[in-house]
Protein backbone atom coordinates (compact mmCIF):
# COMPACT_ATOMS: atom_id res chain seq x y z
CA UNK A 1 0.00 0.00 0.00
CA UNK A 2 1.31 3.59 -0.68
CA UNK A 3 0.65 6.28 1.72
CA UNK A 4 0.15 9.92 -0.23
CA UNK A 5 -1.86 11.78 1.70
CA UNK A 6 -1.29 15.22 3.76
CA UNK A 7 1.32 14.59 6.06
CA UNK A 8 -0.71 14.80 9.38
CA UNK A 9 -2.86 11.13 8.05
CA UNK A 10 0.43 9.62 7.24
CA UNK A 11 0.66 7.78 10.36
CA UNK A 12 -3.11 6.81 11.28
CA UNK A 13 -3.65 5.57 7.60
CA UNK A 14 -0.41 3.67 7.59
CA UNK A 15 -0.87 1.96 11.36
CA UNK A 16 -4.31 1.14 9.66
CA UNK A 17 -3.14 -0.93 6.73
CA UNK A 18 -0.03 -2.53 8.69
CA UNK A 19 -2.45 -3.56 11.39
CA UNK A 20 -4.68 -5.31 8.41
CA UNK A 21 -1.88 -6.99 7.18
CA UNK A 22 -0.61 -4.67 4.41
CA UNK A 23 2.96 -3.71 3.44
CA UNK A 24 3.27 0.20 3.66
CA UNK A 25 5.44 2.91 1.76
CA UNK A 26 4.36 6.52 2.73
CA UNK A 27 5.24 9.68 1.10
CA UNK A 28 7.82 11.54 3.16
CA UNK A 29 8.47 12.79 5.66
CA UNK A 30 7.12 10.17 7.50
CA UNK A 31 4.88 11.61 10.02
CA UNK A 32 3.90 15.18 10.96
CA UNK A 33 5.16 14.49 14.80
CA UNK A 34 7.83 12.24 15.58
CA UNK A 35 5.69 10.53 18.13
CA UNK A 36 3.52 9.20 15.34
CA UNK A 37 6.58 8.30 13.37
CA UNK A 38 7.45 6.22 16.60
CA UNK A 39 4.59 4.77 16.51
CA UNK A 40 4.19 3.91 12.86
CA UNK A 41 7.56 1.83 13.30
CA UNK A 42 6.01 0.42 16.49
CA UNK A 43 3.15 -1.16 14.43
CA UNK A 44 5.24 -2.25 11.81
CA UNK A 45 7.59 -4.53 13.82
CA UNK A 46 3.92 -5.61 15.91
CA UNK A 47 2.76 -6.32 12.61
CA UNK A 48 6.24 -7.73 11.12
CA UNK A 49 5.22 -5.72 7.80
CA UNK A 50 7.60 -3.74 5.88
CA UNK A 51 7.34 0.15 6.40
CA UNK A 52 9.37 2.50 4.07
CA UNK A 53 9.14 6.14 3.47
CA UNK A 54 9.44 7.92 0.01
CA UNK A 55 12.90 9.50 -0.37
CA UNK A 56 13.88 8.94 -4.00
CA UNK A 57 16.98 11.38 -4.25
CA UNK A 58 18.56 7.64 -3.12
CA UNK A 59 17.82 5.91 -5.89
CA UNK A 60 19.32 8.65 -8.22
CA UNK A 61 21.93 7.62 -10.50
CA UNK A 62 24.97 10.21 -8.73
CA UNK A 63 24.06 9.67 -5.39
CA UNK A 64 24.17 5.58 -5.82
CA UNK A 65 27.35 6.18 -7.50
CA UNK A 66 28.51 8.29 -4.20
CA UNK A 67 27.50 6.02 -2.10
CA UNK A 68 29.26 3.07 -3.35
CA UNK A 69 32.46 5.23 -3.60
CA UNK A 70 31.99 6.03 -0.14
CA UNK A 71 31.81 2.44 1.06
CA UNK A 72 34.75 1.45 -0.48
CA UNK A 73 36.19 4.55 1.85
CA UNK A 74 37.32 6.96 -1.04
CA UNK A 75 36.03 9.85 1.21
CA UNK A 76 37.27 8.11 4.23
CA UNK A 77 36.03 9.41 7.29
CA UNK A 78 33.14 12.39 6.69
CA UNK A 79 33.10 14.37 9.50
CA UNK A 80 31.32 17.75 8.57
CA UNK A 81 28.22 18.05 5.80
CA UNK A 82 25.65 20.50 4.32
CA UNK A 83 22.11 19.24 3.48
CA UNK A 84 21.09 21.92 0.56
CA UNK A 85 16.90 22.43 0.15
CA UNK A 86 17.02 26.05 -0.83
CA UNK A 87 14.72 27.56 -3.47
CA UNK A 88 15.14 31.22 -5.02
CA UNK A 89 11.85 31.45 -5.26
CA UNK A 90 9.69 28.45 -5.05
CA UNK A 91 6.86 28.20 -2.97
CA UNK A 92 4.30 25.48 -3.67
CA UNK A 93 0.62 27.48 -4.09
CA UNK A 94 -1.18 24.35 -4.32
CA UNK A 95 -2.77 21.79 -2.19
CA UNK A 96 -1.46 22.05 1.62
CA UNK A 97 1.50 22.82 1.51
CA UNK A 98 1.70 26.09 3.13
CA UNK A 99 -1.49 25.23 5.89
CA UNK A 100 0.80 24.47 9.30
CA UNK A 101 -2.10 22.24 11.01
CA UNK A 102 -1.89 19.66 7.67
CA UNK A 103 1.77 19.27 7.05
CA UNK A 104 3.74 20.62 10.43
CA UNK A 105 5.49 22.66 8.51
CA UNK A 106 6.64 24.50 5.56
CA UNK A 107 10.17 23.95 3.83
CA UNK A 108 12.43 22.41 6.62
CA UNK A 109 9.28 19.45 6.84
CA UNK A 110 8.70 19.50 2.95
CA UNK A 111 12.26 19.88 1.12
CA UNK A 112 14.86 19.76 4.00
CA UNK A 113 13.66 16.25 5.21
CA UNK A 114 15.16 14.98 1.65
CA UNK A 115 18.20 16.87 1.77
CA UNK A 116 18.43 15.40 5.71
CA UNK A 117 17.81 11.84 4.75
CA UNK A 118 20.10 12.20 1.76
CA UNK A 119 23.11 13.43 3.82
CA UNK A 120 22.68 11.01 6.63
CA UNK A 121 22.20 7.97 4.47
CA UNK A 122 25.72 8.71 2.81
CA UNK A 123 26.98 9.50 5.76
CA UNK A 124 25.84 6.52 7.13
CA UNK A 125 25.30 8.04 10.62
CA UNK A 126 22.36 7.95 12.29
CA UNK A 127 23.69 8.79 16.06
CA UNK A 128 22.78 12.26 16.45
CA UNK A 129 23.86 13.60 19.72
CA UNK A 130 22.06 17.21 19.82
CA UNK A 131 20.29 19.81 17.20
CA UNK A 132 19.97 23.87 17.42
CA UNK A 133 17.68 25.42 14.72
CA UNK A 134 16.65 29.05 13.33
CA UNK A 135 13.13 28.98 12.27
CA UNK A 136 12.58 32.53 10.06
CA UNK A 137 9.20 33.68 8.22
CA UNK A 138 10.56 36.63 6.67
CA UNK A 139 8.87 36.60 3.61
CA UNK A 140 5.70 35.33 3.28
CA UNK A 141 3.77 38.12 4.53
CA UNK A 142 4.52 40.08 1.30
CA UNK A 143 1.99 40.50 -1.55
CA UNK A 144 2.35 39.93 -4.96
CA UNK A 145 5.79 38.51 -4.56
CA UNK A 146 7.58 36.70 -7.46
CA UNK A 147 7.13 33.20 -7.17
CA UNK A 148 7.96 30.00 -9.71
CA UNK A 149 4.16 29.22 -9.19
CA UNK A 150 2.60 32.83 -9.27
CA UNK A 151 2.24 35.11 -5.58
CA UNK A 152 1.04 33.09 -2.70
CA UNK A 153 -1.62 34.16 -0.52
CA UNK A 154 0.21 35.55 2.88
CA UNK A 155 -3.14 34.74 4.63
CA UNK A 156 -2.85 31.35 4.27
CA UNK A 157 0.81 30.95 4.41
CA UNK A 158 0.95 30.05 7.65
CA UNK A 159 4.50 28.34 7.87
CA UNK A 160 7.72 29.60 7.76
CA UNK A 161 9.56 30.39 4.63
CA UNK A 162 13.18 29.12 5.45
CA UNK A 163 14.95 27.08 8.14
CA UNK A 164 18.09 25.95 9.44
CA UNK A 165 19.55 23.88 11.53
CA UNK A 166 23.19 22.56 12.89
CA UNK A 167 23.25 18.60 14.14
CA UNK A 168 26.16 17.22 16.04
CA UNK A 169 26.40 13.34 15.83
CA UNK A 170 27.53 11.35 18.98
CA UNK A 171 30.70 10.27 16.28
CA UNK A 172 31.63 14.26 16.21
CA UNK A 173 30.62 14.82 13.00
CA UNK A 174 28.26 17.84 12.26
CA UNK A 175 25.64 18.66 9.81
CA UNK A 176 24.76 21.77 8.62
CA UNK A 177 20.63 21.62 6.94
CA UNK A 178 19.64 24.43 4.95
CA UNK A 179 16.44 24.55 3.88
CA UNK A 180 13.99 27.76 2.18
CA UNK A 181 11.14 28.45 -0.44
CA UNK A 182 12.13 31.80 -0.99
CA UNK A 183 15.34 32.84 0.06
CA UNK A 184 17.61 35.90 -1.83
CA UNK A 185 20.12 34.00 -2.96
CA UNK A 186 22.15 33.61 -6.41
CA UNK A 187 22.97 29.77 -5.32
CA UNK A 188 19.77 27.49 -4.88
CA UNK A 189 20.58 24.08 -4.39
CA UNK A 190 17.81 20.84 -3.75
CA UNK A 191 18.01 17.51 -2.56
CA UNK A 192 21.30 17.58 -2.59
CA UNK A 193 24.63 17.65 0.19
CA UNK A 194 28.19 18.30 0.26
CA UNK A 195 30.43 16.12 2.17
CA UNK A 196 33.66 16.79 3.48
CA UNK A 197 36.10 13.70 4.64
CA UNK A 198 39.40 13.18 5.72
CA UNK A 199 40.30 11.29 2.21
CA UNK A 200 38.29 13.65 -0.07
CA UNK A 201 35.04 15.34 -0.34
CA UNK A 202 32.13 15.36 -2.76
CA UNK A 203 29.08 17.94 -4.01
CA UNK A 204 26.55 18.04 -6.83
CA UNK A 205 26.96 21.32 -7.93
CA UNK A 206 26.87 21.08 -11.85
CA UNK A 207 26.99 16.96 -11.18
CA UNK A 208 28.74 15.01 -9.34
CA UNK A 209 32.04 16.20 -8.23
CA UNK A 210 34.58 15.00 -6.28
CA UNK A 211 37.75 16.71 -5.11
CA UNK A 212 40.96 15.99 -2.99
CA UNK A 213 44.78 15.38 -2.91
CA UNK A 214 46.77 13.17 -4.73
CA UNK A 215 50.92 12.97 -5.32
CA UNK A 216 51.00 16.26 -3.52
CA UNK A 217 48.65 18.00 -5.33
CA UNK A 218 44.82 19.12 -5.44
CA UNK A 219 42.17 17.36 -7.90
CA UNK A 220 38.92 18.27 -8.86
CA UNK A 221 36.86 15.41 -10.77
CA UNK A 222 33.57 15.58 -12.67
CA UNK A 223 31.85 12.16 -12.62
CA UNK A 224 29.85 10.67 -15.53
CA UNK A 225 27.16 8.46 -14.03
CA UNK A 226 24.80 8.13 -17.34
CA UNK A 227 24.42 4.65 -18.76
CA UNK A 228 26.29 6.75 -21.88
CA UNK A 229 29.81 6.98 -22.79
CA UNK A 230 28.92 7.09 -27.04
CA UNK A 231 28.62 10.51 -28.46
CA UNK A 232 25.39 9.89 -30.19
CA UNK A 233 24.38 7.89 -27.88
CA UNK A 234 22.98 8.30 -24.20
CA UNK A 235 21.95 4.94 -22.79
CA UNK A 236 19.09 4.29 -21.02
CA UNK A 237 18.06 5.43 -18.14
CA UNK A 238 15.50 5.33 -15.38
CA UNK A 239 14.09 7.98 -13.26
CA UNK A 240 14.27 7.83 -9.52
CA UNK A 241 11.02 7.36 -8.47
CA UNK A 242 10.80 4.28 -10.93
CA UNK A 243 13.98 3.02 -8.98
CA UNK A 244 12.02 3.38 -6.01
CA UNK A 245 8.99 1.22 -6.80
CA UNK A 246 11.30 -1.37 -8.09
CA UNK A 247 13.31 -1.66 -5.18
CA UNK A 248 10.14 -1.37 -3.07
CA UNK A 249 8.29 -4.73 -5.13
CA UNK A 250 11.35 -6.23 -5.04
CA UNK A 251 11.86 -5.94 -1.07
CA UNK A 252 8.51 -7.18 -0.71
CA UNK A 253 8.94 -9.96 -3.37
CA UNK A 254 12.23 -11.34 -1.56
CA UNK A 255 11.54 -10.68 1.95
CA UNK A 256 14.34 -8.18 2.25
CA UNK A 257 14.72 -5.05 4.02
CA UNK A 258 13.73 -2.09 1.66
CA UNK A 259 16.48 0.71 0.63
CA UNK A 260 14.80 3.25 3.23
CA UNK A 261 14.21 1.25 6.52
CA UNK A 262 11.25 2.74 9.25
CA UNK A 263 14.40 3.24 11.92
CA UNK A 264 16.02 5.38 9.15
CA UNK A 265 13.07 8.00 8.70
CA UNK A 266 11.87 8.00 12.14
CA UNK A 267 15.78 9.72 12.73
CA UNK A 268 15.24 12.31 9.94
CA UNK A 269 11.54 13.19 11.30
CA UNK A 270 13.07 13.47 15.19
CA UNK A 271 15.73 15.81 13.93
CA UNK A 272 13.30 17.87 11.92
CA UNK A 273 10.95 17.72 15.14
CA UNK A 274 14.45 19.06 16.63
CA UNK A 275 14.41 21.73 14.62
CA UNK A 276 11.69 23.52 14.97
CA UNK A 277 11.24 23.04 19.00
CA UNK A 278 15.16 24.46 19.13
CA UNK A 279 13.91 27.65 16.75
CA UNK A 280 10.86 28.29 19.06
CA UNK A 281 12.30 27.49 22.41
CA UNK A 282 15.62 29.00 21.87
CA UNK A 283 17.60 25.73 23.48
CA UNK A 284 19.94 23.24 22.15
CA UNK A 285 17.74 19.63 21.76
CA UNK A 286 19.82 16.87 22.92
CA UNK A 287 18.63 13.66 22.07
Amino acid sequence: MHVCTPNDSHAPITIAALEAGAHVMSEKPMAKKAADARAMLAASKKAKKKLSIGYQSRFRSDTQYLKTMIENGELGEIYMAKGHAVRRRAVPTWGVFLDEEKQGGGPLIDIGTHALDLTLWLMNNYEVDSVSGSVFRKLADRENSANAWGPWDPKTYTVEDSAFGFIKMKSGATIFLESSWALNTREPSEANCTLYGTEGGADFKGGLYINGEKHSRLYDTKIDTSAGGVAFYEGASEKPHEVEAEMWIKAILEDTDPVVTGEQALVVSEVLEAIYESAATGKTITF
